[in-house]
């Protein structure tokens, strides 16, 4: 059954809904905060887009046997070709392309990019939905660009040739997540979260695949070199930030507006700063750590907003 944006708008939600609501960003706030570290650890032995095809390959084929097990595969060849877009969107634009970038920067300065997430969201939102963003809405995320802005411009990121290549990666990483943040929720897809995710997954994982062999990674990779904290950090990315993450974000997509979804495109820097500092030795300078604040200032900032947005007649 399709889900428009107004229906989620309007749903009254149960106690068991604030219960899996809750449960649900803290796993796409924390568990994917700490993923950027994870996948930090894991390209610096195994080449990135081969990192995200077996990551998501996997996670998509346990997930689809799950739900074959439990009688919910029922699917149709539209659900598959949406399922198929949507999976490169976010898995081998949204995700392989923010894994590559990783080569060239620290895990909590890549978390503090995505911050430019919430904005596309918005500007989205209001071009195909025609949607017109609060003021509150908009301050919240003017607070949290700045605090891009802040990391951005410092010297020491400016002034590397491959650091910017990079950016570039990052921001059509960016787009390709905040677009499918705005498309799935009306998508015709399996009602089931799990299943949607793991057709996703699945799909994307292949285009991935495909990838890696069009770049020549295959090549490229030796797995005598695969040390055993790369392999802990891949089996974490598999179970925590595609099984249990993606399918509460596919679930708060589906529940609550796109815009607090994307929420965590600030709390997930955050974590990274702290998660790359204590257990990577990142350095965070004080220019990052005001980013930071402004960053968590601009989610609170948007999450309280109440009334719906007013739409274009």
């Amino acid at each position: 059954m399709e889900v428009s944006a107004s229906t989620v708008q309007l749903r009254v939600w149960t106690k068991r809904d604030w219960v899996l609501i809750i449960l649900s960003f803290c796993a796409t706030y924390f568990i994917w905060g700490s993923t950027y570290l994870a996948n930090w650890w894991a390209v610096q032995v195994i080449p990135p887009f081969l990192l995200g095809a077996c990551r998501f390959f996997l996670a998509g084929l346990i997930m689809f046997v799950i739900s074959i097990f439990f009688g919910r595969s029922g699917t149709t060849l539209r659900q598959w070709r949406n399922a198929f877009f949507s999976g490169i969107m976010l898995f081998v634009l949204g995700n392989g392309f923010l894994v590559w970038a990783l080569q060239y920067m620290d895990s909590g300065v890549t978390a503090l990019l995505v911050s430019f997430e919430p904005l596309v969201v918005v500007f989205l939102l209001w071009k195909i939905q025609g949607q017109i963003p609060r003021w509150m809405t908009l301050f919240g995320i003017t607070l949290g660009v700045i605090g891009m802005g802040l990391l951005v411009g410092q010297p020491q990121y400016l002034e590397d040739s491959n650091w910017m290549f990079a950016l570039g990666m990052v921001f059509i990483s960016i787009f390709a997540w905040a677009y499918i943040s705005v498309w799935l929720p009306n998508a015709d897809l399996p009602a089931n979260n799990f299943l949607s995710a793991s057709m996703q997954m699945l799909c994307g994982g292949a285009g991935l695949f495909l990838l890696a062999l069009f770049t020549g990674e295959f090549q490229e990779f030796h797995f005598a070199e695969v040390n055993a904290r790369a392999i802990w950090s891949f089996f974490y990315l598999v179970f925590g930030g595609s099984i249990i993450a993606f399918t509460a974000f596919n679930y708060l997509l589906h529940t609550v507006s796109p815009v607090k979804v994307v929420t965590n495109a600030y709390v997930n820097p955050v974590v990274a700063l702290l998660v790359g500092s204590l257990f990577n030795q990142e350095i965070i300078s004080k220019q990052s750590l005001i980013a930071s604040i402004l960053l968590i200032t601009g989610v609170i900032v948007i999450n309280t907003r109440k009334r719906r947005p007013r739409k274009i007649n």
